[in-house]
């Protein structure tokens, strides 16, 4: 694993209060971003056909993108929800979604062959497979988050620290969700597992500091600085991999992976942030002010 050097924070210099303010205030602007996301569209996320039905469809053509994009949308009767090109390659993706009518997949290919495009594939996800795989997909996500939460309490049977990692976790999921927005990055079977990551992400960085403070022996700030040598190593480490990964997937034209590597690289930032601001002054609070109340 790559080494970083990690610097010893004077955390003696800051507040409870200082400390949580940030990742408060992020997380709170995340949620206005959502909310304000779900009253414009009805949905809190931008969400991709395999949630919402549609058809993909993957064309070359040559030509500066401007024009490109020009003939494609020219080319087909139904309105593309979306065209996304490939990097280094004469290749876009267009997306229609099913509220598109009664236009389908074989008469899509038919009107891109007619005006001359080459397709290269063509998939298709119907509205109620797509519904239900998004029951699933969120279901699965909301069940993950709870067994967490459960397995957090029942290991420390505390409620200070137990919070603490359920609503860090919490933040690190909610962040990258309001980044996804901002960024045009849709809600897939991808990003959803990028955030089951997250979730798992967060839980070993926040137990691993939770249980260096609250189960060893030492000095609080001694206790600290040995968990965050390992936390922060780790979670940099996964941070390089990712952003390597992003890159390489957007320069191939790999959407998930691209998708995938941005939601996690955001997610890790986030839960350093959580991490050693919030979780830590709550467990400050709990370790010198919260045990002898």
């Amino acid at each position: 694993m790559v080494e970083f050097t990690v610097p010893e924070v004077d955390y003696t210099r800051y507040t409870n209060r200082q400390l949580a303010a940030i990742p408060l205030a992020v997380l709170a602007v995340a949620l206005l971003i959502i909310a304000g996301w779900f009253v414009m569209t009805g949905s809190p996320v931008n969400q991709g056909i395999a949630f919402t039905g549609g058809t993909e469809v993957q064309v070359a053509i040559d030509g500066p993108q401007g024009e490109a994009e020009q003939q494609i949308r020219a080319a087909f009767s139904a309105e593309p929800e979306s065209i996304r090109s490939v990097p280094a390659q004469s290749v876009y993706v267009v997306t229609f979604q099913s509220e598109t009518g009664s236009v389908g997949a074989t008469e899509l290919e038919q009107q891109a062959e007619a005006a001359g495009l080459d397709v290269r594939s063509i998939s298709t996800v119907s509205a109620s497979f797509g519904g239900d795989t998004q029951t699933l997909a969120l279901g699965g996500l909301a069940v993950a988050f709870l067994g967490m939460s459960v397995l957090v309490f029942a290991m420390f049977r505390v409620f200070v620290p137990s919070i603490a990692v359920v609503i860090s976790a919490f933040s690190d999921i909610m962040i990258p969700l309001a980044l996804m927005n901002v960024l045009g990055i849709e809600l897939s079977l991808g990003t959803v597992a990028a955030l089951l990551m997250l979730i798992g992400y967060s839980v070993d960085s926040d137990i691993l500091l939770n249980n260096h403070i609250l189960r060893r022996s030492g000095d609080f700030y001694e206790s600290t600085y040995r968990a965050m040598r390992t936390g922060v190593t780790m979670t940099l480490t996964s941070i390089v991999a990712m952003v390597v990964m992003t890159i390489t997937a957007t320069l191939f034209g790999i959407q998930l992976l691209a998708a995938i590597g941005t939601v996690l690289v955001f997610g890790l930032a986030t839960d350093l942030m959580n991490t050693y601001m919030l979780n830590l002054s709550l467990l400050r609070w709990y370790k010198f002010e919260g045990v002898n109340r």
